[in-house]
This record gives structure tokens, sequence and C-alpha cells, in this order.
């Protein structure tokens, strides 16, 4: 049992050589910068002041060990199913589909509409990889993905699509994932932020508490059909039952988030009027999907404060 949380954060992808520690250290200031941008000083301090944590237990539910585990390496092509594989490569055809449509950067936005036009080969090649082209090798050629060169990027998609594949098809990944966000949750517990894959983390865990907390998910792929929505756990989908409220940020250039309005998706539960909130898109400057990004927007801090004053 971890140490009970008034604020459970929850990270995303590529975050397997950090630790809980390392990464509330880096969360925390992003999370009081943004309570200080809206204008609560008094709020800002209780979290985080002079390079300290606060009043405020403030605790990462941590998983990215589980893609370091032996057997489990995250970015080992070579070690995944076919059936883990067919996922990789369904979840990368759905990103390039969203950077056809949304991609803020002119030439990736034209490369990517000409790489969803061309139609797949027949003959695709064989071997370890086979399953991950053509749509992997055409998202590693947009400069979202590339900032430093072509081969990071396709280091860092692999990475990302195959820490995504796991949860969805190793049910020990997926119980270890949540259990993490659930050992953190008690009844001082009032607020969950969660960022990327941590926001799918969340919401599946926060169906298994009766805890009642107020939900803010950042950078949320949770509406991509077919490849991760479908895949939810329970079904058919709802705002689970102890969340008091949901709000969701997403950047208007973030092309893990697909910039869908999550309240189509999510009905309220059965009984309550809940419904997830997309607020207006965000400006995430040259990182459109960094958390920090996220955590110190103004809108970010009034939601937090809101949440902390219930």
């Amino acid at each position: 049992m971890g140490t009970l949380a008034t604020i459970v954060l929850v990270h995303g992808i590529a975050q397997e050589q950090a630790a809980a520690d390392t990464l509330e250290a880096q969360w925390l200031p992003g999370l009081a910068g943004g309570v200080r941008n809206h204008g609560d000083l008094e709020l800002a301090d209780r979290l985080w002041r002079n390079g300290l944590p606060g009043d405020i237990a403030t605790r990462m539910a941590f998983y990215g060990n589980q893609f370091l585990a032996e057997g489990a390496q995250g970015a080992a092509v070579g070690e995944l199913t076919d059936e883990q594989l067919e996922f990789m490569e369904r979840l990368a055809e759905v990103w390039l589909a969203t950077a056809a449509e949304h991609a803020g950067d002119q030439r990736d936005l034209l490369t990517a509409q000409r790489l969803v036009a061309e139609p797949s080969p027949d003959d695709r090649p064989q071997g370890p990889k086979a399953a991950l082209r053509p749509a992997l090798n055409a998202l590693v050629r947009l400069r979202w993905f590339a900032p430093f060169g072509i081969g990071l990027a396709e280091k860092f998609v692999v990475r990302a699509l195959s820490q995504v594949t796991r949860y969805f098809t190793d049910e020990a990944v997926r119980e270890y994932a949540q259990q993490q966000v659930l050992a953190l949750v008690g009844p001082e517990t009032k607020l969950v932020v969660a960022h990327s894959l941590g926001s799918v983390v969340a919401y599946e865990a926060l169906h298994r508490t009766e805890q009642e907390v107020a939900l803010l998910t950042m950078g949320s792929p949770l509406g991509l059909r077919t490849v991760i929505y479908d895949r939810l756990r329970p079904q058919p989908t709802t705002v689970p039952k102890a969340v008091a409220s949901w709000h969701n940020l997403v950047d208007r250039d973030d092309l893990v988030a697909a910039h869908l309005d999550l309240a189509p998706f999510f009905p309220p539960f059965p009984g309550a009027d809940i419904a997830p909130v997309t607020e207006e898109p965000l400006d995430n400057g040259a990182s459109p999907h960094d958390s920090t990004h996220y955590l110190t927007k103004a809108i970010t801090g009034g939601i937090v404060a809101k949440a902390l004053a219930s």
C-alpha cells in the first residue's frame, strides 16, 4: 500500500527510465505553476515553493518500470507477438490519419495526407517488423515525431506504440498500472491528474473505487476508436461512478490526443449527470504533448484549485 494522497498523478508513455520520485519532482513545480498562473498564490505555495513540496500530499502512480522488466522492454519489436504487432500498426494508422487532419506543421500535414492516400502494398515485407509497415515508417517521416532526426523518431514511435500495446494486451501490466493508482487513492484524495496513456490507466482504475474524486486528463487518447476506446474496461463506457467532475485538456497540435471531445464517448454513469468537459484547445508551443506544458496553464490551475476547494 502506498502513501495516500490528496492529488494522484499518473504519467504517460516513455517514462521507463524514471521513478515515482523523479516524476513527482518534475510535475510538482508545473502543477504549482499552473495554480500560480491562475492567480491562487497561497495554494501554489502549498503545492511547491522554493524547491520543496508543500503540505498537500501529491504522489505519482508509477508503472513505467513494467516496460523495463525482463521480457517487457517496450521497444524490442522482435519480442512482441503477432497480435501485439498488429495492434501497433493499427495505432500507427490512427496517429497518421490524425496528422493528416490536424498536424499544425504544414509540411507534416501535406506529408501525412499524401501518405494516407497512398494504397497499402499487397506484398508487405516479412520479418519481425512486417506488421509495423507502412504506417510506422510513415509516422517517422513527420517532423512532429522526428524533431531530432528519423533515427531517434523510429525509436520513440516504436517505444510509444509498444507501451500502449503492452498495456492493452498484457494483463499483468494492465493490472499493475491500475493498482499503482488505487494504492494512492483514499479518503483524502480529491483529484487525479493523468497524462497521455496515464489517462487510460486512471480511467479504468477509477471504475474500481468508491472514493469521489475530480479527474483531469491531459493529452488523452481515450477517444481513439478501434485501438483504444473499444478496448476500454468496463464496456459500455461511461464516466466512472466515483468521478465528481472531469475536465479534459488538449493542445491543438497534440496528435496523440486526436482533438476529440470526449463527451460523446463517455456518457454519465447511470443515475448521475457528470460528463467530461473538453476545454478549448491549448497552445503548448513546440512540445504539444509535453506534460509540464499542460500543467503550467492557468486553466489547469483553475481546475486544480476548484477540485481542492471542494
